[in-house]
């Protein structure tokens, strides 16, 4: 087996077994975040 093979295989079974929330998921998180960035570019407009 190549090493660039195995590398990627490497790479694909760790993305597929992490398990990490990101920001923009769906949930009360991702409401905070819009209403902050809203507000923010509200102010900047006044």
């Amino acid at each position: 087996m190549k090493t660039n093979t195995r590398f990627i295989k490497s790479i694909t079974q760790t993305a597929a077994d992490t398990q990490v929330v990101m920001p923009w998921t769906r949930g009360a998180r991702r409401a905070a975040m819009i209403a902050k960035r809203q507000a923010a570019s509200f102010k900047k407009a006044a």
